[in-house]
């Protein structure tokens, strides 16, 4: 797996498979096969894919230090990438399909409904984390600068489960937020386990 990992079509295929639920939407959307609603259809699967994304580039560092697939790295910036697309998908088919892109009734529609506030929170957090995903900005940053910031992906996760959670308890429906809750957690909770299990802290306690 390694070795697949670390061949050059990986991250041209990665990019591919990144892209068909994408693709899969715009003909949906083109052909009609979005339900009754197709507006309210795009605007929630986007944000699905967005956090399904998310969850993967959290799962990215727990699933190299349980395999030792050392070449994962080589793809968690374009799987860090299509978060901020999907994200920034999203925020648009909401801004162009809910509020027909007028700035003042999404100004508006942002202060007055919690959710919609706290997700475009989470779409702008992503942003200096989208601009700073080159290797230009990782030397111009330095190295440890640039693992800092990115950090704030571990604080973009619990803020889109928030918005997640609001934007469906109009419906009283919980069931995939606690699925995502539980994925979230995990991956978070590894990684606290990780820092504080560590030999180094082991010592610094005793």
């Amino acid at each position: 797996m390694n070795k697949l990992l670390l061949h050059p079509a990986a991250k041209p295929v990665l990019w591919l498979l990144l892209a068909l639920p994408a693709l899969w939407l715009g003909y949906a959307a083109a052909n009609n096969l979005l339900g009754a609603n197709p507006a309210e259809a795009l605007i929630r699967s986007l944000g699905d894919w967005t956090l399904r994304a998310l969850c993967l580039t959290l799962a990215l560092t727990p699933l190299r230090q349980i395999t030792g697939w050392s070449g994962l790295v080589r793809l968690r910036r374009n799987i860090g990438v299509t978060v901020f697309i999907y994200g920034t998908l999203h925020w648009l088919a909401y801004a162009v399909f809910d509020q027909g892109l007028d700035v003042a009734a999404i100004l508006k529609d942002i202060a007055k409904r919690p959710f919609i506030l706290v997700g475009t929170a989470a779409w702008l957090a992503l942003m200096p984390l989208a601009a700073t995903s080159f290797n230009a900005a990782v030397r111009k940053l330095g190295g440890q600068a640039w693992k800092d910031l990115h950090k704030l992906t571990y604080a973009i996760g619990p803020i889109a489960l928030l918005h997640f959670f609001w934007m469906r308890a109009g419906k009283n429906n919980f069931g995939e937020v606690a699925v995502y809750a539980a994925i979230v957690g995990v991956l978070l909770g590894w990684r606290w386990w990780k820092r504080w299990s560590s030999p180094q802290r082991s010592m610094a306690k005793a």
